[in-house]
């Protein structure tokens, strides 16, 4: 089964590839299609009101079975203003580029202390106009981790905040375990049961 993810983001679609490599799908992304890609306004108050605008925009230009992704940030203990949500880019209507992101967030943990954070993640899966699936299901959240103010080295593009994230049992970065990739933080076992789920249907 051959699956568009829609993503131009090539560091995310190698992470879901990863993620899901133990599947019988093959996912392919937008860059893959050599087409024009139309731009599609993220309108959504959530990462399931976001995910839902992407993939059902992306099947109806394509007509192909198409998942989308969204993910929000969300801090505990800050004000609400402070949430990023589905904004982490948008700041004050700034989008802001990896080396601005990581400036703003570092400064915000500097000002408030190592803020504890986590990933709520969603999907939804247009395989056509009669069988569409979504989710934001707990499962699909990454683990709760720390954004400290003090930036990693190194740098992944398309995962600017990695590098001001550290595993909460250890106060270790991300980076610095032999075994990290890119998605560790981002991603869960809930992408799996949700494709195996309704693969199954």
């Amino acid at each position: 089964m051959k699956i568009l993810y829609g993503t131009k983001n090539e560091a995310k679609l190698a992470s879901m590839r990863r993620t899901l490599s133990s599947l019988n799908i093959e996912i392919i992304g937008l860059n893959d299609l050599n087409k024009k890609i139309p731009e599609v306004e993220e309108l959504g108050n959530s990462p399931l009101e976001n995910a839902r605008i992407k993939a059902k925009a992306y099947y109806n230009e394509f007509n192909m079975p198409v998942f989308s992704c969204d993910s929000g940030l969300y801090f505990e203990g800050l004000p609400d203003e402070l949430q990023p949500g589905v904004h982490v880019r948008n700041i004050n209507g700034t989008y802001l580029s990896d080396d601005e992101l990581i400036n703003y967030y570092s400064k915000l943990a500097e000002k408030y202390g190592n803020i504890t954070a986590r990933y709520k993640n969603a999907i939804c899966l247009v395989m056509d106009d009669n069988n569409i699936y979504d989710s934001m299901a707990d499962n699909l959240s990454g683990e709760h981790f720390i954004i400290t103010s003090i930036p990693h080295k190194k740098r992944v593009v398309g995962f600017p905040l990695d590098s001001l994230s550290l595993h909460i049992e250890t106060g270790k970065y991300y980076y610095d375990f032999d075994n990290y990739e890119v998605d560790g933080i981002a991603l869960d076992n809930g992408f799996i049961e949700f494709f195996n789920k309704v693969i199954l249907i």
